[in-house]
């Protein structure tokens, strides 16, 4: 399979974002852009885990509702979530039905809701590599699952007593909020691109 795909447009791009609009969009104006902010972080965090085992698309379709269901995901407000919230949820064809992933992300607004402004931020990004470290992917083959940072995160979330924060959904997030860039090489929001 090629690393990079033309779009209608003329524009080369990863291969992953295919020819879907809302792909190429997301590909295009999010992924890889540095993302700063508790509840924009605390916001990937939780979809990333909802992510897990399943496609992003199914995700990024489902974003919106997941917005409306956990109140634009403010933790103080979704750690107030409770055992009705939990089975509200569980009855929403709207978003990812799997319990374990819903009381996770509520359990995981509370530990953001008690940190101090500006600190799941911090700890985040000082996982993301220096620029020394940096690399550019030649092809979608070059892209690793996991990294040393992204273990690192995981270990360092995992120890606060975040879940679904593995270091797979953690390379995933880094890459998706532009700690890292594995844009390839070619794509026309590559680095050397």
């Amino acid at each position: 399979m090629s690393s990079l795909h033309a779009g209608a447009d003329g524009r080369a791009r990863c291969a992953w974002a295919g020819a879907d609009a809302e792909y190429q969009r997301y590909h295009d104006e999010e992924w890889g852009t540095p993302l700063r902010g508790d509840r924009a972080l605390f916001e990937k965090m939780a979809l990333e885990g909802f992510q897990a085992g399943l496609s992003w698309i199914t995700i990024l379709r489902k974003r919106p509702r997941f917005r409306e269901v956990f109140e634009g995901f403010d933790p103080a407000r979704v750690a107030a979530f409770g055992p009705d919230d939990v089975e509200r949820l569980m009855t929403d064809a709207g978003i990812i039905r799997n319990r374990a992933k819903i009381e996770a992300t509520i359990s995981n607004a509370a530990l953001v809701a008690t940190m101090e402004d500006g600190e799941l931020d911090a700890l985040m990004w000082s996982f993301a590599p220096t620029a020394s470290a940096r690399r550019q992917p030649q092809a979608l083959g070059d892209v690793p699952a996991v990294t040393a940072e992204s273990t690192a995160l995981s270990k360092a979330l995992r120890k606060r007593g975040f879940r679904f924060v593995g270091p797979t959904t953690m390379y995933a997030l880094m890459q998706s909020t532009g700690m890292v860039d594995d844009h390839v090489d070619g794509c026309w929001r590559a680095a050397s691109g």
